[in-house]
């Protein structure tokens, strides 16, 4: 038992390592500033691609059973039927002009993966082009990522009304669901989107790891919006300002949970190559 939790401390100690002395908290708001700049566009080119494929009256219906869902302590309702509004009635104009700010989020991504990569890379040149040119092959299967979600939306949304145990069950599909679509995301983002490629390996494991933690955390965020919390109190009574703020914050730790799963990816890659090198040496040659 003493064993197990000393590896397990060693294990967390190295996958921290990359990070320590270089500031994670600002890396991750640097990363939420260009994240706050990209999350419409992004979310207006994905519902606009999946309407598409999938049609406008279908991605209305399927969301119309998130939108009754969501808590509306901060107006989520509102705002998310707005958006899909928009994305479904977006022009191919307005969908180009949306590339732009959408592919920030690469930049952010990149920039702030160079901060933490090990061995560093501050000499990389064209470091925001490169994040944003890397984050756009990910709108090419964001129709297929999104509409998976959007159909067990029925299912789940149904038994979360239901409460009791069946509620938990929606929660726990609601939560599968989202966790297997973020998986292929964070694959790409950690591999490729990062400076330091770790192995396709490691990158699978740790993503699917972040992924789950990532898609609870989003739970939890829905839970915290139906709290009878009154937001505005710290901001003079601004309830949009308080909301705004409160969307911020809780991006920002959605980024420093990214940040710190592309370091422990990095960590369990150096790991595994180090292992494959001690293993290709101990082997005694003819």
């Amino acid at each position: 038992m003493g064993g197990g939790w000393q590896r397990a401390k060693r294990i967390t100690s190295g996958a921290f390592r990359p990070v320590r002395g270089r500031d994670l908290s600002l890396h991750a708001a640097a990363i939420t500033f260009y994240g706050a700049i990209a999350v419409v566009p992004v979310a207006l080119l994905a519902i606009w691609m999946t309407a598409l494929v999938a049609g406008a009256d279908r991605v209305r219906r399927l969301t119309s059973y998130a939108v009754r869902t969501l808590p509306d302590a901060i107006g989520a309702p509102h705002a998310v039927a707005a958006l899909v509004e928009a994305g479904v009635g977006l022009t191919p104009w307005l969908a180009l002009a949306s590339l732009l700010p959408a592919s920030l989020y690469g930049e952010g991504l990149r920039r702030a993966f160079v901060s933490v990569a090990t061995p560093p890379h501050p000499d990389e040149s064209l470091i925001g082009w490169r994040g944003r040119l890397l984050l756009l092959p990910l709108l090419a299967p964001a129709p297929a990522l999104l509409l998976s979600i959007l159909l067990a939306l029925p299912t789940t949304t149904r038994l979360v009304r239901q409460g009791g145990l069946v509620g938990a069950l929606g929660v726990v599909l609601s939560f599968l669901a989202v966790w297997l679509v973020l998986t292929p995301v964070l694959l790409w983002v950690f591999r490729v989107v990062g400076p330091a490629s770790p192995d396709w390996l490691s990158a699978l494991g740790v993503g699917s790891f972040t992924a789950a933690n990532l898609s609870g955390f989003l739970h939890g965020f829905v839970l915290f919006a139906s709290l009878p919390i009154d937001l505005g109190v710290p901001f003079g009574g601004f309830d949009e300002i308080g909301a705004g703020v409160a969307v911020l914050l809780w991006l920002y730790l959605f980024h420093v949970i990214v940040l710190a799963g592309y370091s422990a990816t990095l960590a369990l890659s150096r790991w595994r190559a180090n292992r494959a090198s001690r293993l290709h040496a101990a082997v005694p040659t003819s």
